[in-house]
């Protein structure tokens, strides 16, 4: 039978240090802490994909919804708005109707008559241009879009 000296020698041995205790809670804090920094750096990175993903602006009168979610085309009934596809070029344009589009392929630099400068839309752009609005399209990259005419 282990004596009590014996019994005690064995306990102490069992148990933790101080040191070590501390050297655990200090490395659970670390751990802690690089969590935490990585979580707010992934949602700070999420909420900034998200904003860019479904901004809404309006240019000179243009509004452009980039990337919609897909509830809205689907509200909309895009799939079954007739289709124009226009390869690289620069014209000039009259919307003689409302006309909404969602661009499927392409980028377009689209300069307004009385505005400087120039707004782009490309693919993945819900936009609506207002009726009467004068217009230079300036094609970059082929364009493939669905469109609908308001009368």
């Amino acid at each position: 039978m282990p004596s009590d000296s014996t019994k005690q020698a064995n306990s102490k041995s069992n148990k933790p240090s101080k040191l070590t205790k501390l050297a655990n809670s200090k490395a659970v804090a670390v751990v802690v802490f690089l969590l935490s920094i990585a979580l707010v750096v992934f949602t700070a990175k999420m909420t900034k994909l998200n904003a860019q993903e479904t901004s809404i602006t309006e240019i000179f009168g243009v509004k452009i919804h980039r990337n919609p979610p897909q509830a809205i085309l689907t509200d909309l009934g895009v799939t079954s708005w007739k289709r124009w596809e226009g390869s690289p070029s620069k014209f000039p344009w009259t919307f003689e109707h409302k006309e909404t589009m969602y661009l499927l392929e392409g980028k377009v630099k689209v300069y307004c008559d009385g505005h400087d400068g120039f707004f782009e839309i490309r693919a993945g752009d819900l936009v609506e241009f207002p009726k009467g609005m004068k217009v230079t399209w300036d094609i970059i990259e082929a364009v493939n879009k669905h469109y609908s005419l308001e009368k």
